[in-house]
């Protein structure tokens, strides 16, 4: 019997990846990285509220357990998720996890304001993420597919661009055959943990969302902790996305 040289994806480890997570300074560290924004330690640190000499001992650990990189620019270091795959495990943990206490009306603010709309490593979440997905699908330009995508491995749910989906976010400014030939996935879903609903991830989500920074139909939060990972529909980004996407929001 000849045995596999390559691991098979449904024998994998799990707890490894667990046990880094587990520690409640690491799993502070990797949310306030969630943004995909490259943070200092120094910054981690206060946003952990551990020390710096600790916060440089669980950096070192994450490190070494392939869940962040560092970024050197001259004396300075900065650390980032390793890729989306990292993000989507955390939101899928936020899924199966109680949520943090909310003890102050700031707090309050800002779960509110990552419900409505936040980045999920660096695509649409929140409301403003299901109801993009919902729109394309009602509308039109995305259609479910199920199986083998074309890169052979098995997906239980992706999304393929229909013709007038093809035509619609091409005069939106992305360009798909570029976008296909990433190596990340081309359109997914992730199931977002405030809404219990899916919202559209991949190389596809990256994109739009891109786009909607670019257009100003999105910004970032201005808060200095948790509303680093949200952002805000603005008045051009509620009509752009209901006219483009064909999604209701409020």
């Amino acid at each position: 019997m000849t045995v596999p040289a390559e691991p098979l994806p449904w024998d994998a480890d799990i707890a490894a990846a667990a046990a880094l997570i587990a520690d409640s300074t690491r799993a502070a560290i990797l949310r306030a990285l969630l943004p995909d924004r490259p943070l200092a330690a120094g910054e981690l640190a206060r946003l952990a509220g551990v020390s710096a000499a600790t916060a440089s001992f669980h950096l070192a650990k994450l490190l070494e357990g392939g869940m962040i990189t560092v970024i050197r620019q001259g004396r300075h270091r900065y650390y980032r998720l390793t890729g989306p795959e990292v993000a989507a495990a955390l939101e899928a943990l936020g899924l199966i996890s109680p949520g943090l206490p909310v003890r102050s009306l700031r707090q309050s603010r800002e779960a509110a304001a990552l419900a409505e709309a936040r980045t999920c490593y660096d695509h649409l979440a929140g409301k403003a993420g299901v109801e993009l997905l919902d729109g394309m699908v009602r509308r039109g330009l995305l259609e479910e597919k199920s199986g083998r995508t074309d890169r052979g491995d098995t997906s239980p749910l992706r999304f393929e661009v229909t013709g007038a989906g093809t035509k619609e976010l091409g005069s939106f400014g992305l360009n798909l055959l570029q976008l296909r030939r990433s190596r990340r996935h081309f359109a997914g879903s992730c199931i977002d943990w405030t809404q219990r609903r899916r919202h559209l991830n991949g190389a596809l989500a990256a994109a739009i969302t891109s786009r909607l920074f670019e257009l100003g139909w999105i910004e970032r939060g201005q808060g200095k902790t948790a509303r680093r990972r949200s952002v805000r529909v603005t008045p051009a980004g509620i009509e752009g996305l209901a006219s483009t996407f064909g999604a209701d929001l409020p």
